[in-house]
């Protein structure tokens, strides 16, 4: 296993902010982009965490991705809004889209927002807690246009991406329901972190590039590439092309088509739904509901290996806590690709690591 580093959010938010700058996005972008990355990594999502960078780079390098970009709007129906982001960066089109669908829903009790060619968007569950925040209910369906990674149920051939789906409920009295999840078996970027480490995967989440069973996290990482497997069988499998038909032909920026894409990209598209429930019904009703299915919920017997029964949402807090003060860990192999992808924008690399290793 590569040994690790670690890091407080602080210090590791200005590193992973001065690399992004040295990649031509301007303060606003870098800040945007790399406190997003850092936020995943503390609430345990280092697959969209700062070992994002070294790929974002290359992306920019290779015209895959486009930097200082902002969402244009398409179209504005009242409660219908359409934005195309031109490849930008995916954290600032897609707080800026959220921004105004939040907006309308407010005003008019729901909003359907649609979101095309946005640069990898991050940890989608950011959207949905932008939109619990301001008391909204929030459904989003996500789709990937890269190189295809995932296979179709029945299948043994790549075919589409890990296509998330994200949905978030404000909760009365507590933290809201956050529950973000990819399509896949497990989110390639997790691969991409084992195979850094040196560590195998469990069973059934990948085939090799025969289609074989396999552990080995090279083959969603590096050629040649098997595929992974999507979750829950046909469930999970069903859920991936209703993402794909839903935020990738519905919205506008198009599907998984087969033509190889050299250039790093890594292209989402987003259907948004967000409602007030307040104008659904009485707000208090919604709570009293609730609160009496969560309370029921947890008087639950823990199964063997759990202390008690959590909710999504719950143990990504968890985390966060825990790494605010332990700090945040980056493997070794990770941290060398970050400092590599500095150097390609004339970085030097020692001055990333004294801004990582800067007191927070």
């Amino acid at each position: 296993m590569a040994p690790e580093h670690v890091f407080s959010a602080p210090a590791l938010t200005r590193a992973a902010a001065a690399v992004l700058r040295a990649a031509g996005s301007d303060e606003h972008e870098a800040s945007t982009v790399a406190t997003s990355l850092v936020e995943a990594n503390l609430r345990g999502h280092d697959s969209h965490g700062v070992g994002m960078i070294p790929r974002y780079v290359d992306a920019t390098l290779l015209g895959g991705l486009r930097v200082n970009q902002h969402a244009r709007m398409t179209l504005d129906a009242a409660s219908l809004v359409a934005f195309d982001g031109n490849r930008g960066h995916g954290p600032v089109l897609g707080e800026e889209a959220m921004r105004v669908a939040i907006a309308r829903a407010r005003e008019l009790g729901s909003c359907v927002m649609l979101l095309a060619n946005a640069h990898h968007l991050g940890r989608i569950g950011q959207y949905a807690e932008m939109a619990v925040a301001a008391n909204l209910v929030s459904l989003h369906f996500v789709n990937v246009l890269s190189n295809p990674i995932v296979a179709p149920w029945g299948g043994r051939d790549a075919r589409f991406g890990t296509n998330p789906c994200c949905i978030g409920v404000p909760l009365p009295d507590e933290p809201p329901f956050v529950l973000d999840f990819a399509t896949s078996a497990v989110a390639q970027g997790k691969l991409r972190v084992a195979h850094n480490k040196g560590e195998a995967v469990k069973d059934g989440l990948l085939i090799d590039d025969s289609g074989r069973a396999t552990t080995d996290p090279r083959y969603a990482v590096v050629p040649p590439f098997g595929a992974i497997m999507t979750f829950g069988e046909h469930k999970g499998y069903g859920l991936a092309v209703a993402c794909e038909l839903l935020a990738g032909a519905l919205c506008g920026g198009g599907t998984e088509d087969g033509v190889p894409r050299t250039d790093k990209r890594a292209v989402n598209g987003m259907l948004t739904i967000l409602i007030d429930p307040a104008r659904a019904g009485s707000m208090e009703g919604f709570a009293q509901r609730t609160r009496t299915f969560l309370d029921w919920l947890r008087t639950s017997r823990a199964a063997d290996g759990f202390d008690r029964v959590r909710i999504a949402g719950e143990p990504e807090r968890e985390c966060r806590a825990q790494r605010l003060v332990d700090g945040i860990a980056v493997d070794a192999t990770t941290w060398a690709a970050i400092g590599d992808a500095a150097e390609k924008v004339k970085l030097p690399r020692n001055t990333v690591e004294t801004l990582a290793a800067a007191s927070a």
